[in-house]
């Protein structure tokens, strides 16, 4: 089968360059003599061409031209004979035009031919030296712990790179990492980066925001829109809405009826107007997105074991919200030291409520460096009187130097001996 494919190419193309030739044909006629018969020759084929190439060949190759034919010579149009020379002329031209016709039309079948020839093998063997010019991409993990493995095949995570997304922090939220592989970054992505703009979050947070609360970006954007406008339908402002957004990440994530039931319980269970239960959500956002127990447990604790009344809890809370998410136990003991061993009175504690705020031990070494110094009077009623406030908050150069009288360095002598 192959052999005689390729004997029907090899006549073809000895056709083709046969055609070829006999456009030369009229240039060699010229310089022979007009009385002869010339023959054009050609080579015989090691492999001989079939019936009707062979006649096409012959037609095309072994033509007889004489000048002294038998028929008559063509008359002009004034009726006169034409000489030998035009005749000879007329016959060369036709024989070229010939010749050309031929000559294109063994080159249509020589690349028709072509395509004859079959493709090659993906089985066929090739070279180790062709073998090693083959660059192959890396394939694709189809299963990894890590964002990594993935971030140069994936054009949305490349992106969120660029932005400031850390991606190993991403992938240790659940479903997060699975969420961005599946999500289009023109086509989903795009929208909830313009939206969060628009709510009021600034370009250099972006990375930041979606690193903390990747989720965002599966959410719907109708519904994310919604949400907004039933906040600033509490007569939230645009400021407002964009600080508490930014502070807490996840709270776009709740639902209307969720947001509605988390500012009811606060305004409920501490007594607070709707003014103030605005103000707190604001100060401290994420009292609407975290979880409620804790909260109720904290209000319990201050209430039923600090002893603290419920309109002193509502200041407390409203001067100081992170007490509500506050550990319990950190509670119990800054009140024990600060009531039971500084005998701070519950008004005191409800007017200087940021004493909870601080640490235990910075409590006590200031404390008792007064107490070593004599100068550790609470009682607003006695002279030399030292707030809370100036307790805790001033540092350690101006507590020393403006409300212990002490140097810097007889504080540090007094720490090495507790």
């Amino acid at each position: 089968m192959k052999m005689a494919l390729w004997a029907r190419q090899v006549s073809r193309w000895c056709c083709w360059l046969k055609g070829a030739h006999g456009t030369e044909f009229p240039q060699r006629l010229r310089s022979r003599s007009n009385t002869t018969r010339t023959y054009h020759a050609f080579c015989p084929l090691a492999l001989p061409p079939s019936r009707n190439d062979f006649l096409l060949w012959k037609l095309q190759t072994y033509r007889p031209l004489s000048v002294g034919s038998c028929s008559q010579p063509a008359s002009t149009k004034d009726g006169s004979l034409a000489s030998p020379d035009s005749n000879l002329s007329s016959q060369v031209n036709q024989k070229q035009e010939k010749a050309e016709t031929l000559s294109d039309l063994n080159a249509k079948i020589l690349y028709e031919d072509w395509d004859d020839i079959p493709p090659s093998s993906a089985l066929e063997e090739i070279s180790e030296e062709e073998a090693m010019r083959i660059i192959a991409e890396p394939l694709l993990p189809l299963k990894s712990s890590t964002l990594r493995d993935y971030v140069d095949h994936s054009e949305t995570l490349a992106k969120l790179v660029h932005l400031g997304v850390d991606l190993s922090q991403v992938e240790k939220h659940q479903k997060a990492g699975q969420l961005l592989l599946t999500l289009d970054f023109e086509k989903d992505i795009r929208k909830i980066l313009l939206f969060l703009k628009d709510v009021g979050v600034e370009d250099n947070q972006l990375g930041s925001f979606l690193t903390k609360n990747p989720y965002i970006l599966g959410e719907d954007l109708e519904a994310l829109e919604t949400r907004v406008a039933y906040l600033k339908s509490k007569k939230f402002g645009k400021a407002e809405i964009a600080q508490m957004v930014s502070r807490a990440p996840y709270l776009l994530l709740f639902s209307v009826e969720r947001l509605d039931n988390r500012l009811g319980f606060f305004k409920n269970e501490l007594g607070l107007s709707v003014r103030k239960t605005k103000d707190l959500v604001i100060r401290l956002p994420r009292l609407l997105t975290g979880k409620l127990e804790p909260v109720k447990e904290n209000i319990q604790v201050c209430q039923i074991e600090l002893g603290f009344q419920r309109n002193e809890i509502q200041h407390i809370v409203f001067k100081t919200p992170k007490i509500l998410t506050a550990s319990k136990k950190r509670l119990r003991q800054t009140f024990d030291y600060l009531h039971n061993v500084m005998g701070i009175p519950h008004d005191m504690l409800t007017q200087f409520p940021q004493v909870f705020n601080s640490k235990l031990l910075r409590i006590k070494e200031r404390h008792l460096f007064l107490m070593f110094l004599g100068r550790a009077q609470y009682d607003p009623a006695q002279p030399s009187y030292i707030s809370l406030d100036q307790l805790v908050s001033l540092p350690d150069e101006v507590f020393c130097t403006e409300i212990a009288k002490a140097s810097i360095q007889d504080f540090e002598k007094f720490l090495k001996t507790l």
